[in-house]
């Protein structure tokens, strides 16, 4: 007992020095960088000074620092600070600051909104990517077609000019001016598409209203978190009724993606026409998982949009529609394939068998036997009218067309349960926006970038809102960056299913 006693004596002695040992060295931290930090600032309000001299006002000394304690306590309290950052570029464009003012907006963003480039992740430009599939264009991928499920818009053209807009250097005051300008615009224009008056015919009897208006949950509910309650997902054999149907043993025994451990950042590259020039292609190949869309081509476009695919999806009159011959065209082979069509809101599989927009089972059927060893996937319908549930829950009151998201949207919901990071590259529009469809085709029409069938802006509004990249790379780069969302943040299910 005595000897016992000795050893829990010496312990505790030790742990107690071992404690004053961290505690000392915590405080040693915490002073080196509180007099980095009044360093700083203090270099700041120099510039500020000397900068103001000829214009000088009570107070100007403390501008940066009054401004980031500021707005740091905004950011504490979840206020929207896009009117303030707005007042205080103003006012420093106005006052013409030097060279040391790039600082201050560095200092001023961090503070602000906390998000950062899309491109400070580390990646070696001359490093030879592996690229999964060789795929040549579609018969017709170069010439102008129609863009599927599209009804003719009244609108064709833009009604912006966004070359006013375009700048590049984010640390510059001007840039963060026009940024911030454009960015006011393409939210406007995207709200505005969501209110417009729809008097359209309820085609696939929707009935679904929101849970909650426009409550608290809904408000600060993550919107990440209603995307993966949709929980979009690929059909199996399992599945009722294919599980009692030959057909159902055409699906793939493997899951949608082979190492799904080991996927860490996704790219999903938009067909939109304001790819072109955009010179992301070594970009988006950096990335595990690179998803495309339909038929849109990489051969001749490398330098934009990459030469990688992983997994393309792509509608029901894609796989249908002889033109693009998805049964024998070699864009659509050695790929993962998820084909989607919505059916009806309320009906069973078995009725989306016979009731599809278009009898895609046919050519998927052709495709499957051709191609046995093929990764071609059918999208689940029931968890694509999830995922507009999903849509309508974010826009509350405003009610959104009741038709089916988007090849874009559906492809986002397939991976970010796959995916820590998410760069959807060119959904939101950029400061290249030039009004055509494709990057491979000429067709021009604004309807392809604020939707006039899918409720593609409510999409776009919601996509944004799941942002963590910062303006710069958004607006003017193109490039969305999305996290998936941590499991204890989504614990509650406010849908109902």
């Amino acid at each position: 007992m005595k000897i016992s006693k000795k050893i829990v004596i010496y312990y505790n002695k030790m742990f107690k020095n071992f404690f004053k040992i961290i505690l000392n060295a915590s405080i040693i931290v915490v002073i080196i960088i509180t007099i980095q930090t009044k360093s700083e600032n203090a270099d700041c309000a120099k510039t500020t000074k000397n900068n103001n001299s000829s214009n000088r006002n009570s107070g100007s000394n403390n501008t940066c620092i009054n401004e980031n304690y500021k707005e740091l306590m905004k950011a504490a309290f979840f206020i929207n600070t896009t009117d303030t950052r707005s007042q205080h570029a103003q006012k420093r464009q106005n006052e013409s600051l030097p060279h040391k003012a790039g600082l201050c907006a560095k200092k001023r963003d961090y503070f602000e909104r906390g998000k950062r480039s899309v491109f400070h992740v580390r990646w070696n430009p001359n490093e030879k990517y592996i690229v999964e599939s060789l795929e040549n264009p579609a018969v017709n991928s170069s010439k102008y077609s129609p863009h599927p499920r599209l009804k003719v818009s009244k609108t064709t053209k833009i009604s912006l000019n966004p070359k006013i807009y375009l700048c590049r250097d984010k640390y510059e005051l001007r840039c963060l001016n026009k940024t911030l300008a454009f960015r006011e615009r393409i939210i406007k224009t995207l709200e505005k598409a969501v209110i417009e008056v729809v008097n359209e015919t309820n085609h696939y009897n929707v009935d679904f209203k929101p849970v909650f208006g426009s409550s608290f949950e809904e408000q600060y509910y993550p919107s990440s978190c209603l995307m993966m309650e949709a929980d979009v997902r690929v059909l199996r054999r399992k599945d009722h009724p294919f599980n009692k149907l030959q057909f159902g043993k055409l699906f793939p025994k493997q899951k949608l993606f082979r190492h799904s451990k080991k996927i860490k950042a996704c790219a999903i590259v938009s067909s939109a026409g304001s790819m072109a020039g955009s010179k992301l292609g070594r970009f988006i190949d950096t990335h595990d998982v690179v998803m495309r869309f339909n038929h849109a081509p990489t051969r001749g476009y490398e330098t934009d949009v990459g030469s990688k695919t992983t997994i393309r999806v792509v509608n029901s009159q894609v796989v249908t529609k002889t033109e693009f011959d998805f049964a024998h065209a070699p864009i659509f082979q050695n790929v993962t394939i998820a084909a989607w069509d919505p059916g009806k809101y309320n009906a069973s599989l078995e009725d989306w068998l016979t009731t599809s927009d278009y009898d895609l089972f046919s050519n998927y059927e052709i495709y499957r036997r051709r191609y046995p060893k093929s990764r071609a996937f059918l999208v689940n319908p029931h968890s694509i009218w999830r995922l507009w549930q999903s849509l309508q829950t974010f826009a509350g009151n405003r009610l959104i067309r009741k038709n089916p998201p988007s090849s874009g949207f559906i492809g986002l919901a397939l991976l970010l349960p796959y995916c820590s990071v998410v760069h959807f590259i060119e959904y939101i529009p950029s400061t290249r926006l030039n009004g055509r469809c494709h990057y491979y085709s000429k067709e021009i029409n604004s309807a392809c970038t604020f939707g006039s069938w899918h409720p593609l802006a409510a999409e776009k509004l919601m996509a944004l809102d799941m942002n963590i990249a910062d303006d710069i790379s958004v607006f003017q780069y193109g490039i969305l960056r999305i996290k998936r969302p941590n499991k204890l943040l989504c614990g509650f299910n406010f849908l109902g299913y």
